[in-house]
């Protein structure tokens, strides 16, 4: 058993390891009583679901490092360990909480808003969050990078009114840059495409992924590069997230994050203000703050909607407003994010 006082932070065993990204997700975490011990937390003190609940635990040490040594309501630790609230049945929380397949339009792509394009990129991520919206979607049917894009890139060709293409997933920089490569050619005789905008969690949660070969390809593409973040939480961010920012930035990328709003996490003004000032500090501008997508697994995280505004009300008033978030929620069908 690992003792530290709570609220230490991790300085051994979690430290992020050196070396190839890859290398660095491969030595992820994907057992619960491993990630409690490094932690300082005994496995009897959290009443775990069977392993094979059907969403593994994945989340890289360098993300454990940052979390507080010895405190089990750790915001970092909530979002990825696994909870027997998990397997509990919630009325309205659905497989599909955002209406994904009902906006397919080829293979791993999404058209829900006008000008925009959503490619399934990968179905992999460096981190399992425990509330993500897509943990039950069908990545192995969904793969716009399936064929060297083929089909993804067919249907952007023929509908001119796409300005912007999305890469999502899973996590998009899960593929390596070769492949990113691959989608970049095969957009060079597009002209109507002028924009990519890249959602990824990989900068927070797995920085060594933004290296020279990426940021390389990033710098030389001919279109406005927007890079969307996904943090939720201040403590999240340490110096090897700070220089990832910094070279998305260099490579001309302009940086948003996107958080959710979850119950035990980020819940409270002072938390949500500090995650603004943070985001700002390592030059990111924060975007939305999504309303938890109602996805079955994740009831145990909802924030009501009067407590939200709340909050939004109280950041208001607070921060400047380039540092308030917009508060959304999606809807399946609408022709954009819904303001609350």
């Amino acid at each position: 058993m690992i003792t530290a006082s709570p609220g230490a932070r991790i300085t051994q065993a979690a430290a992020t390891p050196a070396g190839d990204w890859r290398q660095v997700w491969r030595e992820a975490v994907t057992d619960a009583a491993e990630l409690l011990a490094l932690v300082g937390l005994s496995p009897l003190a959290v009443r775990l679901p069977p392993a094979d609940a059907g969403f593994a635990l994945r989340v890289p040490r360098g993300f454990v490092a940052r979390m507080r040594h010895g405190d089990a309501r750790d915001p970092l630790l909530l979002q990825v360990l696994p909870q027997l609230a998990e397997l509990d049945e919630a009325p309205g929380f659905v497989a599909d909480a955002v209406g994904d397949l009902a906006a397919r339009e080829a293979q791993g792509v999404l058209h829900k808003y006008h000008g925009r394009a959503l490619l399934i990129a990968s179905g992999s991520c460096a981190i399992n969050c425990r509330y993500c919206f897509r943990r039950h979607f069908p990545y192995g049917e969904e793969m716009a990078a399936a064929g060297q894009w083929r089909k993804a890139l067919e249907h952007v060709r023929q509908d001119a009114s796409i300005r912007e293409l999305i890469l999502s997933g899973g996590d998009p920089l899960a593929l390596s840059t070769a492949k990113l490569e691959e989608l970049s050619r095969g957009l060079a005789d597009i002209p109507h495409v002028t924009r990519l905008r890249i959602h990824t969690r990989l900068p927070v949660v797995l920085p060594e992924r933004i290296d020279e070969t990426f940021t390389s390809w990033l710098a030389t593409l001919p279109l406005q590069k927007v890079v969307v973040l996904h943090a939720n939480h201040a403590n999240e961010f340490d110096a090897n997230v700070d220089a990832a920012c910094a070279r998305l930035r260099d490579a001309g990328a302009t940086l948003l994050n996107q958080s959710v709003l979850l119950r035990g996490v980020n819940d409270d003004a002072d938390t949500l203000a500090a995650l603004s000032e943070r985001l700002f500090a390592a030059g990111a501008l924060p975007y939305y703050l999504h309303q938890l997508d109602r996805v079955q697994g994740a009831a145990h995280f909802e924030v009501d909607d009067a407590r939200a505004l709340a909050l939004l009300d109280t950041l208001r008033a607070r921060l400047p407003g380039y540092l308030v978030p917009k508060l959304v929620r999606e809807v399946g069908g609408d022709p954009s994010k819904r303001p609350l």
